[in-house]
């Protein structure tokens, strides 16, 4: 490390110096978050509660990704997606030129980065992180109807954004890549210390995360109420107070920097 970026983090003020996060999103995806936090002081705890698994089949992805000059546009949800679709791409002997033919839009700044990294630019990325967003900002682009969109997403994506974009008369194509399953992870001694009131805040990136985290700590931690429940948006927030979770706050803007700061106005 060199004497700039010592002084910097010398000066970055460690105002969640002595707090205890957890992180539950997988151990892969993790980094960004972490990082940011340990700048700040916060002690992490790193509890994975679900892992990716691209599906075992996966030619209908193969042939989408070969007549991809049909689509109009193909609309990444998630890195998970991003990831796999391109690691299938490299295996099949593809690359990124294979997008040339078509638009591509990412639902957040987290994704566009996944996709600007390996090569494909989004046209477009939504103000809100949401399917709905996304679906109202393809539309406001006009000449949907009849036009086919692509979608690559997981096994039980929410159909927000597939609905919003037949609203404005597309033909979509929904294509499953990739299911988030839960991690098995035993979370006993991390029960104990929520429910001891040792844990300040878990963080959420999706829903996923916080019914995996229900049922890998048990209800009666997950619904203590002694620690701040800090998701990356709506949908997330949404999901944690269907299942009981209390002092839910969600992060604006829906990134992991929001989650951030969410966190540092929280706990200081």
């Amino acid at each position: 490390m060199n004497g700039a970026a010592v002084r910097l983090q010398r000066r970055m003020p460690r105002v969640l110096e002595g707090r205890r996060i957890v992180i539950t999103r997988t151990r892969e995806q993790a980094g960004d978050l972490a990082r940011a936090l340990e700048a700040h002081g916060a002690a992490v705890v790193l509890a994975p509660v679900i892992r990716i698994e691209p599906l075992p089949q996966l030619g209908p992805l193969r042939a989408a990704l070969a007549g991809l000059s049909v689509y109009r546009w193909v609309v990444f949800t998630s890195q998970n997606a991003v990831q796999i679709v391109f690691d299938r791409l490299l295996a099949w002997g593809l690359g990124p030129r294979a997008f040339a033919s078509t638009t591509v839009a990412a639902i957040g700044t987290a994704t566009g980065e996944a996709l600007t990294q390996r090569g494909v630019v989004p046209a477009l990325v939504p103000d809100e992180f949401v399917g709905e967003a996304l679906a109202e900002a393809l539309g406001a682009r006009g000449g949907l109807a009849g036009s086919r969109v692509l979608i690559p997403s997981a096994e039980d994506a929410r159909d927000a954004l597939a609905t919003g974009l037949k609203k404005h008369g597309a033909v979509v194509d929904v294509v499953p890549v990739y299911r988030t399953v839960r991690a098995d992870t035993d979370l006993t001694e991390l029960a104990a210390e929520l429910t001891s009131g040792t844990v300040d805040a878990v963080t959420f990136t999706a829903s996923s995360t916080v019914r995996a985290f229900v049922d890998l700590v048990g209800r009666r931690a997950a619904t203590s109420g002694r620690f701040a429940a800090v998701v990356i948006g709506p949908v997330t927030g949404g999901t944690a107070r269907e299942l009981g979770l209390a002092d839910v706050i969600e992060a604006e803007p829906h990134t992991v920097a929001g989650l951030v700061d969410a966190l540092v106005r929280r706990l200081t």
